[in-house]
């Protein structure tokens, strides 16, 4: 007999709306996750609520309404597609197979998502956090929140968690593809940077392997593409706060690179699986001002894997080696 199947795949989050009051809603969940900031609470707390969340929501929704859909967040809508396209693929071999998604934080979350899969008597789990490159502020957060909601259940079920796939062949391969694609239909460009979501250095002094997945990652998607090393960077976005980050800086990179000469840029994001405000906005639209401001023609970026073809293969055939 087969067994019943649950698959969960997570990813960061999301606000329900681009309002100060939902984004306010969701910074509170994110930034009072001990695994994103690791200050002592006596003195994160106040910082939080008297002036990060009273000066921060109306700036973070104004970016957000930038970026937001006809009816619903980008990475939402994303999300749920690539959990419709997956389920369709897994019924084709199991239909005692179910897929759903959930946030770390915002909705759905992962225990929305395990409640339904507890309601069909799955006798076994896989979890898919859509963070190829592992690291406790994202990975490690997903699985906080699943085996919290684990507790209450009368009977556990077998659990397969997948703590990364930074290196992959199908998931390089699909990078690969997706940059050439993009060259085919828009033309080759001077140079390529691929840019990851930063994570304070002291993170990884405390032994966090991201940054080190992340060069694995970033290496052999120049070796599929073939770029001598001068035609790529590896760099990191989306850094705030004052804690020393991991360098090269993705915003300084915008303002370096035309007085090197260099004019005409892409940049790929390999860590998002779903566009989401970080690319949409932060480098599509933010970044490219910032580029063409310090003398740049033109920045493109190359959308993330989505829910294309490729990447619900790789997400299929990681469940199938489960």
């Amino acid at each position: 007999m087969r067994r019943k199947t649950g698959i969960i795949i997570t990813n960061t989050g999301t606000p329900d709306a681009p309002t100060t009051a939902a984004v306010r809603r969701y910074l509170r969940e994110f930034l009072s996750d001990k695994r994103v900031v690791k200050i002592p609470r006596l003195i994160w707390l106040p910082i939080l609520y008297l002036f990060i969340l009273t000066l921060r929501p109306r700036k973070s929704a104004a970016l957000y309404q930038k970026i937001w859909a006809a009816n619903d967040s980008p990475m939402r809508l994303i999300m749920q597609s690539i959990r419709d396209k997956l389920q369709q693929k897994c019924s084709e071999t199991n239909p005692e197979l179910y897929v759903e998604f959930g946030m770390n934080y915002g909705r759905p979350s992962i225990p929305e998502a395990l409640t339904k899969l507890r309601s069909k008597n799955i006798d076994k789990l896989i979890v898919i956090p859509l963070f190829p490159q592992y690291s406790n502020s994202t990975t490690a957060s997903s699985y906080d929140r699943l085996q919290q909601d684990l507790k209450t259940w009368p009977s556990l079920p077998s659990l397969n968690f997948i703590r990364e796939y930074s290196s992959n062949h199908l998931y390089i391969s699909a990078l690969a593809e997706s940059v050439r694609e993009f060259w085919r239909k828009h033309g080759t460009s001077e140079h390529l940077l691929i840019s990851f979501h930063g994570l304070p250095k002291r993170f990884a002094e405390a032994g966090d392997p991201y940054p080190l997945q992340c060069e694995q990652t970033a290496q052999l998607l120049a070796d599929a593409l073939q770029l001598a090393a001068d035609k790529w960077t590896l760099c990191y976005q989306s850094q705030f706060g004052y804690d020393k980050w991991l360098q090269p800086s993705t915003q300084v990179l915008f303002k370096q690179l035309p007085k090197q000469g260099i004019y005409n840029i892409d940049v790929i994001c390999p860590g998002f699986s779903a566009d989401c405000l970080e690319t949409l906005e932060e480098i599509a639209i933010r970044g490219k001002n910032d580029f063409i401001a310090s003398g740049g023609r033109n920045l493109r970026l190359i959308p993330s894997l989505n829910d294309n073809t490729q990447h619900i293969d790789i997400l299929n055939s990681l469940i199938d080696k489960m």
